[in-house]
């Protein structure tokens, strides 16, 4: 049972959004979520929190194997069913999460005795706002430049709607989209489409009427939400 106390109720939303509970508690966390609007706003507000830690840390130089290595533990080559079964699982996604974890910590970590600094690889696990262990898609930048979206799972669209891919580098400048998303197929863009990519850079996908956002933003909901952090460097 959910604890009523404001404290223990706040903290235990944090857990959630970091991923650290247990199966059963983190099913009740997610309907607390879903029909209390205050725990959603807290899981909001942590998810921001935990955003905002990670972009004040400058990405370094990982090692050359670390991308292989999580390309591997994800299975990027895998089907879409193949994913949605892989994903189900609370364990391997624990794995994962902890394997994403390390290529962080690993990418931050000072490496003074390089000189260069070649390409960067880039990753992004897109996540409805405000849950944790539910992705629904995959970014992927290679040292090209060369971006490639893999859906995790097949989402009903409406018939009125579309999904749109935004991304968004300095709030200063404002989001820019990326195109319209067919629900369970991968995208790909080149590196002329996308632009300079940094870590922390924030990639969206949001529900919007049929044919895309009417103004230069988005205007409907967020589906998906993610930040780029550095995989890898070629």
């Amino acid at each position: 049972m959910i604890s009523t106390d404001p404290a223990e109720r706040r903290a235990l939303i944090g857990e959630y959004v970091l991923g650290l509970l247990e199966q059963d508690q983190a099913r009740e966390i997610a309907e607390l979520i879903a029909r209390d609007p205050q725990a959603a706003a807290m899981a909001l507000e942590w998810e921001q929190h935990f955003l905002e830690l990670s972009d004040r840390l400058d990405p370094s130089t990982p090692s050359p194997g670390l991308w292989p290595r999580v390309q591997e533990t994800l299975n990027l080559g895998r089907r879409v069913s193949r994913w949605q079964a892989w994903w189900s699982d609370l364990t391997t996604w624990r794995l994962t999460s902890a394997a994403l974890a390390m290529a962080l910590i690993i990418a931050l970590l000072p490496m003074p005795w390089r000189s260069e600094t070649p390409p960067a690889i880039y990753t992004a696990v897109l996540q409805p706002p405000g849950e944790a262990a539910a992705p629904g898609w995959v970014v992927h930048i290679d040292a090209s430049g060369t971006l490639v979206l893999d859906p995790l799972r097949e989402d009903q669209v409406v018939a009125d709607r579309s999904v749109q891919f935004w991304t968004l580098v300095d709030p200063k400048d404002g989001p820019r989209s990326l195109g319209l998303v067919e629900p369970g197929e991968r995208l790909t863009l080149s590196a002329e489409q996308i632009g300079a990519v940094r870590a922390g850079q924030l990639f969206e996908l949001t529900l919007e009427p049929s044919g895309g956002s009417p103004l230069n933003r988005p205007t409907g909901e967020v589906l998906y939400i993610g930040r780029a952090v550095v995989a890898a460097l070629d």
